[in-house]
């Protein structure tokens, strides 16, 4: 059995060579390629392999952009896939940039395509303008009502100014930025709701699309509405405050009217224990000028009788107060 093996190992020897050769070398693919026109060397095939780039995305780029008349190295391809870059839809952008007469070079679109920008789109762009829609902005008119209004931008992308420019972001915050001040400078609401087109020309005679990727070709006002009386609004709320600012102003005052008269209220309360403490000592004085011969018990009797004459009186006088009270 052994015996009859032997002759057959040579043969699977060579049969297993020529699959690992067929599936390192894409000899389907160099023929493909000498068939369209495109020289490529079997060696360039090999190191493409042994660099690990895939030789069919290559080629066929390669293939693409040569019937479409474009004069691209092979090279030039393989160094912007290593470098991380997207060939088919660069290749792609190139062709539809030549169809469409707009002048993109290689590396132009290659810088492009590893800026993070898709190359292809920006083209068709340029061809077919995009028309960005702002959010609703809302502003105020000098006669303080609030106006809220959209618009619609028509942009195209500005080739030369992909890398580096700004995005729709920063079209759609100087927009708003502009209807702001449009409509903030205007005397009335009623002027911005009568002549709405005057928001989209003041707005673009900014130059607004300065430093970015675009192009603004039109800005129209998509709707417009009034909103808000804000002027009353601040008013009112001025006049809140201004009204919580007196009565706590005059809750001050009463507080302080009330310590005061809690303070005289301590003084009176503090004097009357000084009169009730003198009193407390005029009948020691009586009797020491009594006992010295200072005063005389005539004159004792004349001073007890000017006191009772004295609470007699203020006895008619608090019951002719309460008649008088009745």
């Amino acid at each position: 059995m052994s015996s009859l093996l032997i002759p057959l190992i040579p043969i699977i020897v060579v049969l297993f060579i020529i699959y690992i050769f067929f599936q390192f070398i894409p000899v389907g693919l160099w023929i493909s390629a000498m068939a369209a026109g495109v020289k490529v060397g079997i060696f360039t095939l090999v190191g493409m392999r042994l660099r690990r780039v895939p030789p069919h995305q290559i080629v066929n780029a390669l293939i693409k952009a040569t019937k479409a008349g474009l004069t691209i190295s092979i090279d030039k391809l393989e160094a912007h896939y290593l470098a991380g870059g997207n060939v088919d839809r660069v290749i792609n952008a190139l062709i539809a940039a030549a169809r469409a007469g707009i002048p993109l070079s290689f590396e132009k679109g290659t810088a492009i395509d590893l800026a993070g920008r898709d190359v292809l789109e920006a083209v068709q762009m340029s061809v077919n303008p995009k028309v960005i829609k702002t959010p609703i902005v809302a502003a105020v008119a000098k006669n303080g009502i609030q106006v809220m209004a959209t618009a619609r931008v028509t942009v195209r992308a500005n080739i030369e100014r992909l890398v580096g420019g700004a995005g729709e972001e920063t079209i759609i915050a100087r927009v708003g930025e502009g209807i702001v001040t449009t409509i903030g400078s205007a005397e009335t609401h009623k002027n911005v709701l009568e002549n709405p087109d005057n928001i989209s020309k003041t707005v673009l005679k900014k130059g607004l699309d300065a430093g970015t990727a675009f192009e603004i070709l039109s800005i129209d006002i998509a709707d417009v509405d009034v909103g808000k009386n804000i002027g009353a609004m601040l008013q009112t709320d001025q006049a809140e405050a201004d009204k919580k600012i007196a009565q706590a102003k005059a809750e001050q005052r009463r507080a302080l009217a009330v310590a005061q008269e809690q303070e005289m209220k301590a003084r009176v309360q503090e004097m009357k224990a000084k009169v009730v403490e003198a009193e407390a000592e005029v009948p020691k004085a009586i009797a020491e000028a009594l006992r010295t011969g200072k005063l005389g018990v005539m004159d004792y009797y004349n001073l007890k009788n000017i006191a009772a004459d004295t609470a007699m009186r203020d006895s008619i006088s608090d019951m002719s107060k309460k008649k008088e009270s009745k």
